[in-house]
């Protein structure tokens, strides 16, 4: 979902490659591990016997193509929209009269809770957890937008309301997970075809040094009045008070340490999933970043990274073949070395995962093209026996499908699958605040068990009055 030195994946022409691959709905082996108990059909209500989304963010790069796949669908309709630039808002609604409009997303639960049955939230980074919690404390479904958090301590938050509202249906923003490339890629993987895991490279072509693109360096503009059309305050949301400052809204933001997560936080739904969905991973247990361009304002470039998540030890000696298992992760096309992973002389794609195994190698790029080595010669991958069938789907359908109570429908990626995710790009754009210090981490406390500033600085933030994170608790 981006542009920036690799402006041929716009998040646009990526959405349109996979809505056009999808074919019928996938019901096949990979339902076991990533669906959750069917809850009951949504109790919809007023007039309209269809599921009613309320979208909160409707302009912008990703909201109108997730409206457009979701408004496809025969039992979907919009009945609420909201958003913080009233020229987005009045332009979307226009077409939709039915609609009711507000630009403050609080005001959506306040008055109109009645009217929509599940929210779509594609706000910028920083308002994702916030506006997340506050539809799973209504009993709301969620569909929400990748990076699931932008802080360390919204992944705790998430999962602790997922507890809570069991029954809900979750959606992350992971179109590419619809078509079967990336599906076969972790089925290979997760049966263990290629043997036992031994470690992982992830790497991503951005962001540019500079430029006017989707991922901003350029330099901070001075502080000026924001347009007339863009109501500041509401979209700084649960961030610090700051000024107003020309071009952070609505594209620029994603660079900021404020208010996106870098180019690793912002991809690393769309990289780590197969690793996620293979191998179940649990939290790292550290993380190591090197960086040669630090920055206050930005999220740093020219990070190299290594993730440290436990391996070979009980009942997971099965799927590794180390007691650890280590994913490197890389921006600017720091590919890994093919003859260090034994492989023939050649050249990687931009962005992509590579898994290395005890009995071959496995890489997948983006939109689910698969190349496998066995004893460092390529091998056609459909051939490998014992596969699993594999059905494309609709990313967007599955999810209404899912809420319509149809059990056998896999929904990828799921809240509880997409902030274990989110994770892991989080610990390696954050810790290259403290490049070359190995950080401990440690989830179930929060706390970089070896490093208190760390732990002061880089796990949560303040948030603004009136924008607080919710607490979800269970339903007596």
């Amino acid at each position: 979902m981006h542009r920036g030195d690799h402006a041929m994946l716009t998040r646009r022409a990526l959405i349109q490659t996979a809505a056009a691959s999808v074919g019928s709905l996938a019901v096949g082996p990979l339902v076991s591990y990533a669906a959750s108990p069917a809850p009951r059909r949504a109790p919809f209500r007023g007039k309209l016997s269809k599921l009613q989304i309320l979208q909160i963010g409707v302009g912008g790069t990703i909201a109108p193509a997730d409206r457009a796949q979701l408004e496809g669908h025969p039992d979907v309709v919009f009945t609420g929209l909201c958003d913080v630039d009233a020229d987005a808002l009045a332009e979307v609604a226009k077409d939709r009269p039915h609609a009711f409009t507000c630009r403050d997303f609080r005001e959506a639960f306040d008055k109109h809770l009645d009217k929509f049955d599940a929210v779509v939230v594609c706000t910028p980074d920083h308002n994702h957890a916030l506006v997340d919690l506050t539809a799973l404390k209504a009993g709301k479904h969620v569909y929400g937008q990748k990076p699931l958090v932008q802080q360390l301590s919204e992944v705790v938050a998430i999962e602790n309301a997922l507890k809570a509202r069991p029954a809900l249906v979750t959606q992350v923003g992971n179109q590419r997970m619809g078509p079967p490339g990336r599906q076969h890629a972790v089925d290979i993987l997760r049966r263990g075809l290629l043997g036992k895991a031994i470690e992982a490279h992830v790497w991503v072509s951005g962001p540019p040094d500079q430029g006017d693109g989707y991922f901003y360096y350029g330099g901070l503009k001075e502080p000026s009045p924001p347009p007339a059309n863009l109501d500041w305050n509401l979209w700084l949301g649960a961030a610090a008070d700051a000024p107003f400052r020309e071009g952070l809204a609505p594209v620029r933001w994603r660079s900021s340490w404020d208010y996106g997560t870098g180019q690793l936080g912002d991809w690393c739904t769309h990289l780590f999933d197969v690793l996620y969905f293979a191998y179940d991973l649990p939290s790292p247990i550290a993380v190591l970043a090197q960086t040669r361009t630090p920055s206050d304002f930005y999220h740093a470039q020219h990070v190299s990274s290594t993730l440290t998540y436990p391996g070979a030890r009980g009942a997971d000696a099965a799927r590794f073949a180390r007691p650890e298992f280590v994913v490197h992760y890389r921006d600017k096309a720091q590919v890994p070395s093919r003859a260090a992973v034994g492989l023939p002389p050649g050249e990687f794609g931009s962005l992509g995962t590579l898994v290395v195994c005890e009995e071959g190698v496995l890489s997948v790029q983006p939109e689910g093209e698969i190349e496998v080595w066995r004893g460092g010669r390529p091998v056609d991958w459909k051939t490998i026996p014992g596969q699993g069938e594999i059905v494309a789907r609709n990313h967007w359908h599955s999810w209404v499908d899912r809420i319509l109570g149809k059990s056998d429908v896999l929904v990828q990626t799921p809240f509880s699958v997409g902030a274990r995710i989110a994770e892991a790009g989080l610990l390696c754009s954050k810790a290259a605040r403290y490049p070359g210090t190995e950080l401990r981490w440690n989830k179930a406390t929060l706390a970089f068990t070896n490093h208190e500033e760390a732990t002061k600085t880089i796990v949560r933030r303040e948030y603004r009055s009136g924008f607080e994170l919710p607490e979800v608790l269970p339903v007596t």
